[in-house]
């Protein structure tokens, strides 16, 4: 049971032993490598061939290693992982992904954005393109982490306390709103409540460098997001 064993996910190598690969008893991974190994196909090294996301098959492997289910702070393939984990017939990784999702934390997060509207030139002067410049993200430290991981700037918050705590400071390293809203909604976020203000016009010059027409159009945005 303790044999070496050479695999080729979708073209990642893996090398484990016979004893991970047989964990669960009723999954498709102990169906192949406990009764019908010589159907499996093999590669030109001779390594066996899963014609699977390669990449995903780590988490796989790490659960059948250690029987728990660890994943990477802001992991966001939840649901490709899910769909493998199914494919595997992985009974209990699936239960581990559903009891994770039941025991998540309750909390509210708010996404903030100021910005314009960015006129076309050459012949697209009647088109307007929304310009955001930063969108900031309120809330409590951990929770943040959690749901935006790599994607979170923490640069402009000097309080290193603990991930209890709550901030005001954090913004995202990217400007696409949408994407935030998508990655509140994987972790089972809802839309609670918006509000927005701006300005149609400005008597003020503004400053240099910044396009009179564009000033005009300054607004702010907030949107809050609940988890129950």
């Amino acid at each position: 049971m303790t044999e070496i064993v050479e695999l080729n996910v979708g073209g990642v190598h893996y090398t484990t032993t016979l004893n991970s690969l047989l964990h669960e008893k009723d999954s498709l991974l102990c169906e192949m490598f406990s009764e019908g190994r010589e159907n499996v196909l093999k590669d030109s090294k001779g390594r066996y061939f899963l014609d699977r996301d390669g990449v995903l098959f780590r988490y796989i492997l790490d659960y059948l290693r250690d029987k728990t289910l660890n994943l990477p702070e802001g992991f966001r393939e939840k649901q490709r992982l899910q769909k493998e984990a199914e494919y595997y017939k992985l009974e209990g990784m699936l239960a581990c992904m559903r009891k994770e999702c039941e025991t998540r934390s309750p909390g509210s997060i708010t996404l903030g954005y100021r910005g314009s509207f960015q006129f076309g030139k050459d012949g697209l002067a009647d088109v307007k393109f929304r310009k955001l410049s930063r969108i900031l993200v309120c809330g409590r430290v951990a929770l943040c982490r959690e749901v935006f991981g790599d994607t979170l700037n923490e640069s402009r918050d000097p309080d290193h306390g603990g991930p209890d705590r709550y901030t005001s400071r954090f913004f995202l390293k990217h400007c696409f709103i949408e994407q935030g809203f998508d990655m509140l909604h994987e972790q089972g976020f809802r839309l609670a409540g918006s509000c927005g203000s701006g300005t149609a016009g400005s008597a003020a010059e503004p400053k240099p460098g910044v396009d009179a027409e564009e000033n005009r159009w300054n607004h702010y945005n907030e949107f809050v997001f609940v988890r129950d």
